[in-house]
């Protein structure tokens, strides 16, 4: 065998070639091939990573065989004197995730943990990581529900969508049915819908977590007129159980949404 490469077998007998590299004292696996030359080739590669002046922005498109995911890891392990095995090159106050050769996500230095632990996925277009089981998109870690709608519900403050730092993603809409919106006097109100048969508003309030409430009374309503179907509601943490309550009773509901209900 040559260096590096190693012999193995599948459950069924066939063989196959496993590459793998010791660096700094550590022993990197570097995928598995279906030939010896490819898994040679592979080894070459992530010893010539290992010696070379290449910065993290260098090995694009340099690497025939050892896949970029593992470049990208080997290089941090260099640079930084880390070993993380996802995709990961940490900079400075804030580290790279790389989807791809040319797609990289950057996340605060606080998130370095969990993605270290969590692979970032893709599917139909949506990212995300399985946490216990679950498929948890990334910008639900930020407060945006899965039906939010960018730059309506949230924007990315420096325009760039990859940015996924704490300081770049803002949050307009929290809330089930809570819309915001700018007065003539630029003051900030919050406008609830709720959808049944179409949209239909429940009512303009003052903050934020009132029009959450109102939102979750008029589900109430909705459900208590017979409407059988699965509203999500909203759940107000910085409220206690009285607090709650004392709002709910005093929140009022618009006269043509009650009248809807009442024709139903």
């Amino acid at each position: 065998m040559k260096t590096g490469v190693y012999l193995a077998t599948k459950k069924d007998g066939s063989v196959y070639y496993r590459s793998s590299i010791t660096f700094k004292n550590k022993h990197i696996s570097l995928g598995s091939f279906l030939t010896e030359d490819k898994a040679s080739k592979a080894y070459l590669e992530a010893l010539k990573l290992t010696t070379s002046s290449y910065s993290i922005e260098d090995i694009t498109g340099k690497f025939k065989v050892l896949p970029f995911e593992k470049a990208v890891t080997i290089i941090n392990f260099r640079d930084n004197g880390l070993y993380i095995g996802n995709p990961i090159y940490l900079r400075k106050n804030y580290f790279s995730y790389y989807l791809s050769e040319n797609e990289e996500l950057k996340f605060d230095i606080d998130d370095l943990f969990y993605y270290s632990s969590h692979k970032i996925l893709r599917r139909q277009g949506h990212l995300y990581v399985n946490d216990y089981g679950m498929q948890v998109t990334l910008l639900s870690r930020y407060g945006i529900r899965n039906h939010s709608v960018c730059d309506r519900d949230y924007y990315f403050a420096n325009g760039d969508s990859t940015d996924m730092r704490y300081s770049n993603i803002i949050l307009i809409n929290r809330y089930y049915g809570v819309f915001q919106y700018i007065t003539k006097n630029q003051q900030p109100r919050f406008r609830v819908k709720i959808h049944i048969n179409g949209n239909y508003t429940v009512g303009n309030y003052s903050t934020e977590t009132k029009a959450a409430i109102a939102y979750n009374k008029a589900v109430d309503l909705a459900k208590a007129f017979g409407i059988n179907k699965n509203f999500p509601t909203n759940y107000i943490e910085d409220l206690s159980a009285k607090d709650y309550a004392e709002q709910y009773v005093k929140l009022k509901i618009s006269t043509k949404y009650l009248n809807y209900l009442k024709a139903l």
